[in-house]
């Protein structure tokens, strides 16, 4: 697959909410998905298809309901190794037993004078998605200026993307979408 392709796969006929360009409010973006790995130098945040040793995805739920995949926004310096492993275990109370894969990212054209944090790429970033196998080791970090996870749960892929899907239909679709890229099974 190359480095953004959104043709690789009929994914644009089988996932069309995810692949139509829409504004984030809180953002002030205009965003737009495609598949294959974005820019590394442009990724300011990254979420992940967490996928323990029973073939389950991992998702959390927030103190405010939100349920979402585990991921956030990069800090200053931050690889994106290192920033799945903090946010892992922040919101997930898990730990990252190999390399990512990525294989999707919105590009987030914003509107706004300037970032959402000095460090992070302004006008155009990309929000990040890879699949890595992972391990519950304990509780959510839950650091005071992060998401408050209050549930951390592993599901089979497709109930996954349903429980996503009552709360965050583009999570979900962005599962729905590594599933059938087949990436739940090569993460193993």
């Amino acid at each position: 697959m190359s480095r953004m392709d959104s043709h690789g796969d009929d994914g644009r006929r089988r996932f069309p909410r995810l692949f139509e360009e829409s504004y984030v409010d809180y953002a002030g973006a205009r965003v737009a998905y495609s598949g294959g790995a974005p820019p590394d130098e442009l990724v300011s945040r990254l979420h992940l298809v967490a996928v323990t040793e029973g073939a389950e995805v991992v998702v959390c739920r927030s103190a405010r309901g939100e349920r979402f995949l585990p991921g956030g926004t990069r800090e200053p310096g931050e690889s994106l190794l290192d920033l799945a492993r903090r946010e892992l275990a922040e919101e997930a109370g898990a730990e990252l037993l190999g390399e990512l894969v990525h294989f999707s990212a919105h590009r987030a054209d914003s509107h706004l004078d300037r970032p959402y944090r000095h460090h992070l790429p302004h006008p155009r970033a990309y929000w990040g998605y890879a699949v890595g196998r992972v391990q519950i080791v304990g509780p959510p970090l839950n650091p005071v200026d992060g998401e408050q996870v209050v549930q951390v749960l592993t599901m089979p892929p497709q109930e996954a993307a349903d429980y996503l899907g009552d709360e965050d239909p583009i999570h979900s679709d962005v599962l729905r979408h590594a599933i059938a890229l087949g990436l739940l099974h090569q993460s193993q």
